[in-house]
């Protein structure tokens, strides 16, 4: 079928929430449905909303003629989130269109697979940043004796700066790793002691499963910046690094400025059109020399760039533009997304 002529079905939560708006009130309710209903009815497109307990796996003739986009979740120990990865999964082994695809859902809030998509990625200007995947504890150890410190330690779980801690030397390597991996569990723990008490020769399983990455650090970054894409609209949030601190996220030192990086819209537009994505985010350093790409979301990432932004970049022929317009997500949502649908035919 045509894309025109589509349905686009926004997934909702238990609490019947498409959720992707900072300023949303009240708190944490979502987009305003509504004011995006109005928005695709400039477009002639039919949109609805639609539970994922709703959604029947066995009525394929359902999806034929429909989009599905859905968003993550952040809820405590990601339970739900496991059960949206299960649907969005489910929807996608029955041919389903969804945006974003799932192995974005699986890189939301697990910076280690994020790191396996950027590695996977066919892009030079990404390879500047390279991590190391460990599963245990008992595995850095091996290869703790090989890094030139100081290095980036990063729990693979949570956003932000959380987890995220500058290692100095191997001792202190050793020592962190150690804390960031940690799993045990008392009964868990006994049993495996008996096991190897029964069972000669068993080895004991790890006690330090929680998995995490080390990575090189950006050297000279004295700030990066948050970059939020929807469609050709680029808006951009200056974060500096606190003082005795190497991190920007979550600094708090943030600030609006037109005067950006020669080159770094264009090299977070190429990133993005890579991704084939009505909208994204990504965090840019700049060292004086190099872009490097921190970390990016594809769903669930916080709007407050977009909300709070008196203007945004865009390209006109070779030239970046600054546009001084206050903007309303909920109609630079639908813009972006029907283009993007058009676009892709």
């Amino acid at each position: 079928m045509d894309n025109k002529n589509k349905t686009i079905v926004f997934l909702v939560d238990y609490n019947s929430r498409f959720s992707y708006k900072w300023s949303a009130s009240p708190y944490k309710s979502g987009v305003d449905k509504e004011l995006l209903k109005e928005e695709f009815k400039k477009f002639n497109r039919k949109i609805m909303f639609l539970s994922y307990m709703d959604i029947d796996f066995r009525d394929s003739a359902f999806y034929n003629d429909k989009i599905f986009l859905y968003t993550s979740q952040e809820d405590q120990n990601l339970f739900y989130k496991s059960f949206v990865e299960d649907i969005i999964l489910g929807l996608e082994m029955i041919g389903a269109e969804v945006i974003p695809g799932y192995k974005y859902l699986r890189a939301h809030h697990n910076k280690l697979f994020m790191e396996i998509m950027r590695d996977a990625m066919p892009l030079k200007g990404l390879k500047n940043i390279k991590s190391d995947y460990f599963g245990t504890y008992e595995e850095f150890k091996t290869y703790a004796d090989s890094y030139s410190y100081p290095v980036v330690l990063k729990s693979a779980f949570g956003a932000t700066s959380k987890g995220v801690t500058l290692i100095r030397n191997k001792k202190e390597a050793l020592k962190k790793t150690k804390s960031y991996s940690v799993s045990k569990n008392f009964w868990y723990d006994l049993k495996d002691v008996l096991r190897s008490i029964k069972h000669k020769g068993y080895r004991k399983e790890s006690k330090y499963r929680r998995k995490f990455i080390v990575q090189n650090l950006v050297p000279g970054m004295d700030r990066d910046y948050k970059i939020l894409v929807f469609g050709k609209k680029y808006y951009v949030l200056e974060r500096k690094v606190k003082k005795n601190d190497f991190r920007a996220s979550g600094s708090g030192l943030i600030n609006y400025t037109k005067d950006l990086p020669e080159g770094m819209l264009n090299f977070a537009m190429k990133f993005f059109e890579y991704q084939k994505l009505p909208f994204f985010a990504m965090d840019v350093a700049f060292n004086g020399s190099e872009f490097f790409l921190i970390e990016f979301q594809a769903l669930q990432f916080g709007t407050h760039t977009l909300d709070t932004s008196p203007y945004y970049f865009t390209l006109k022929g070779n030239e970046w533009l600054c546009v001084e317009e206050k903007t309303v997500l909920e109609i630079e949502m639908a813009l972006a997304i029907e283009n993007f649908i058009v676009d892709q035919q």
